[in-house]
């Protein structure tokens, strides 16, 4: 099998998104949005934390599949500092273009970033 890099599918919108259930240990999937740079991968969520954002914060080893492409990685959730940054600056970019700090700053005010560095 070939060997592929997050370059192979930038341009797709969604990322299955698998973590580890809290309770039950089983996985769970998710169909999200997702944005990448140097190989992280960048996902949001708005408000309340989900269930699969509180799988991340017990155990941050997920797996990706975009495109039928799977990869593997570790997930954490930022709401501040450079990571939270880049990773809002990222997704923006990638769904809506160019914008100046202010607009982006406003269209992530309630969100957190959760960021998923890749295993080599």
């Amino acid at each position: 099998m070939a060997e592929h890099s997050l370059s192979d599918v930038a341009d797709a919108k969604l990322v299955h998104l698998t973590t580890r259930g809290r309770r039950t240990g089983k996985p769970r999937t998710v169909e999200v949005w997702f944005a990448n740079s140097d190989n992280v991968v960048y996902l949001s969520h708005e408000g309340d934390y989900t269930d699969w954002m509180k799988n991340i914060q017990k155990d941050g080893t997920v797996n990706l599949e975009i495109n039928g492409i799977r990869f593997e990685g570790e997930a954490r959730i930022v709401s501040e500092g450079e990571s939270f940054q880049k990773g809002k600056h990222t997704l923006y970019l990638k769904y809506y273009g160019e914008a100046d700090s202010d607009v982006i700053d406003d269209w992530f005010s309630e969100s957190a970033i959760v960021e998923i560095s890749l295993d080599k």
